[in-house]
């Protein structure tokens, strides 16, 4: 069999037809579903919110969806809504997914607020940073950039030293030469110091209701110490104290 010079030329020229014509098609194709996919018929017309929330609000949410849902239930860019939604202030994670035919569905995970952290910001329960408006009364924090979560770890464990004690920390201060400070609810500042800190406030705990707790006099009635205004920890095997001016330190006086 014999096979034409012109024939050898015409069969590559035939696979390069062909991949033209399903290129053509597959272009064809993907501009009509394009073009339905944008039409009206799927506009989105509602967003849900799953999640309860305690500090975000529906003006907030309403806000986002004006601003950035563009496009229709298949074109939405996801991803432009849910970090629009987590730029809110007190949400810490944002879940977006559709729901045919024309629902974008919101989970919203917000901020536990622990405390006041330095002069203009929150910190979490997880330890993270954030700005936000809160009217509840909450301790306040603070320290050198990026110390967030180191603080709020020692708040934990010193909270929990004191606790026994009846006493609630009200401002604990990490000092840039990293020198830990606590005033309590009671007005009383106590001074670890950079060292032992855990250690020194374990000795304060243990001391503090033998030098200044309710005591018996020798008449049987029950006297309460005065307690310190100021107890400087940063001693290898005791405290300093600074009373109130006129009262000895450990001398109780009747009530």
């Amino acid at each position: 069999m014999k096979v034409s010079a012109h024939e050898i030329a015409a069969h590559p020229l035939s696979q390069v037809a062909r991949v033209l014509t399903w290129g053509s098609l597959a272009l064809l194709a993907y501009g009509a579903s394009s073009w339905v996919m944008a039409q009206p018929w799927f506009a989105l017309r509602a967003i849900e919110v799953k999640t309860p929330m305690a500090h975000v609000t529906e003006a907030q949410i309403r806000l986002v969806a004006e601003r950035q849902v563009r496009g229709t239930f298949f074109t939405v860019d996801i991803e432009r809504v849910r970090s629009s939604l987590e730029k809110l202030p007190w949400v810490r994670e944002a879940r977006v997914e559709r729901r045919w035919p024309d629902t974008l569905v919101v989970s919203l995970t917000e901020h536990v607020p622990l405390a006041r952290w330095n002069n203009d910001a929150l910190v979490s329960e997880a330890g993270t940073v954030f700005v936000a408006a809160v009217a509840d009364r909450l301790p306040r924090l603070s320290g050198p950039e990026d110390s967030a979560d180191e603080v709020v770890a020692a708040y934990r464990r010193h909270q929990q030293a004191l606790t026994p004690l009846g006493m609630a920390i009200e401002e604990l201060r990490l000092s840039p030469r990293r020198a830990w400070r606590i005033r309590l609810d009671t007005g009383m500042t106590l001074a670890l110091g950079r060292e032992q800190t855990d250690v020194r406030l374990a000795r304060f705990a243990e001391l503090y209701p033998r030098l200044f707790g309710a005591q018996q006099s020798e008449d049987g009635q029950i006297v309460v110490a005065v307690a310190p205004v100021t107890v400087d920890l940063r001693y290898p095997d005791g405290f300093a104290v600074r009373m109130p001016d006129g009262v000895s330190p450990f001398k109780p006086s009747k009530t």
